[in-house]
């Protein structure tokens, strides 16, 4: 048993070509296209990536743009409430103004009715009283006295009772 291991030469070179033809063929037909493979791969997951980033970039945009017409929304219906609010205010005074001046017009011409029907009764009884006065005065001195002593005659007794103004309350 005495099998030594030999070294045989031509053994050695024909195993360190077959290993470098293995090698350029696996590197031409795998290594190669493998390497090729991942390298799309790679550039697809690259692709991928800066367009994920892109559309998140899009989405804070669109994000901020929406809470800016969101914000400009909820001041815009706090302006109009407000305004609203500032013309609901002037309306309700102005109305509580005009039926103050209706209130008031109607006072005054209840007023002026008042004193056209005082003045009215009041010329009414100065008629009345010149209408007894003459009957009185017709009686006491009798049917010989002209119109114009009856007028005199009344306008003493007028003087005599206090005027026209007598029945003045206010």
């Amino acid at each position: 048993m005495n099998k030594v291991l030999k070294l045989d030469i031509s053994n050695l070179i024909f195993t360190v070509i077959n290993l470098v033809v293995l090698y350029l063929l696996l590197k031409k037909f795998l290594i190669g296209p493998v390497l090729g493979i991942m390298e799309k791969r790679k550039a697809f997951i690259e692709e991928g990536l800066a367009s994920a980033r892109a559309a998140k970039q899009e989405a804070d945009e669109l994000k901020k743009q929406y809470e800016l017409k969101i914000e400009t929304a909820y001041e815009t219906s706090k302006e109009i409430l407000s305004r609203g609010k500032s013309d609901a205010r002037k309306a309700y005074e102005e109305i509580l103004s005009e039926a103050e001046r209706q209130a008031d017009k109607i006072m005054e011409d209840a007023r002026n009715a008042m004193e056209l029907e005082r003045a009215k009764a009041v010329h009414e009884m100065e008629s009345e009283i010149a209408g007894l006065a003459l009957e009185a005065a017709e009686k006491i001195v009798g049917k010989g006295m002209g119109n114009a002593e009856n007028l005199a005659l009344y306008d003493e007794f007028l003087a005599k009772a206090g005027g026209t103004d007598d029945t003045d309350s206010n």
